[in-house]
């Protein structure tokens, strides 16, 4: 029997104002593709909005304004989408039977703050001193916490030990940027 096989990407990145959502399914040209809808729960939310209107194989950079976080001077700015678990669901009808959900670890926010701290360290292509591999390993390790806390969340399913992972993760990151003043 011919039938879709849904599948979405969701890529980590830097840019704390979107959120990307590629559609990446295989469709069957033998079923329709009838009501469609894309629906996201952002952290702290207990109710997904809907974004309906997509068609197959969608790409979508989705601003806090499109997910209804944002209700105001939508064409001017773009709020900044918090990091956490934010959970997708993309559907066509039967929406309760032909559906894929993913559990999405954001860590965007977090990712910008590893970035700025490692502009701040004294690299060079060379061999750094002491002092600064021991930074460096503090914040390989780190970032191996942050990938962990992904992995619960994303691949183990398991969003409450990937939240706990990535909480601990975040505070050992903040301080290390406090250490460089980078306002993190």
């Amino acid at each position: 029997m011919a039938q879709h096989r849904l599948s979405l990407e969701v890529p980590h990145i830097v840019n704390t104002c979107i959120l990307p959502v590629y559609d990446t399914s295989i469709y069957s040209p033998e079923v329709p593709t009838t009501c469609p809808i894309l629906a996201i729960t952002p952290p702290g939310f207990w109710q997904a909005t809907q974004l309906g209107n997509r068609a197959p194989q969608f790409i979508a950079n989705l601003s806090a304004c499109d997910l209804g976080i944002q209700l105001s001077n939508c064409d001017n700015y773009n709020n900044v989408l918090v990091d956490g678990l934010y959970i997708i669901r993309w559907s066509l009808s039967p929406n309760d039977i032909v559906f894929v959900e993913y559990n999405h670890l954001r860590i965007a926010t977090v990712l910008t703050t590893y970035m700025k701290i490692l502009c701040h360290l004294n690299l060079a292509a060379c061999e750094p001193d002491k002092e600064t591999q021991q930074k460096i390993v503090r914040l390989q390790f780190i970032r191996t916490l942050f990938d962990a806390a992904i992995a619960k969340v994303e691949v183990a399913h398991q969003p409450e030990a990937g939240m706990q992972i990535y909480n601990y993760a975040r505070t050992q990151l903040n301080k290390l940027g406090r250490y460089y003043n980078c306002a993190c």
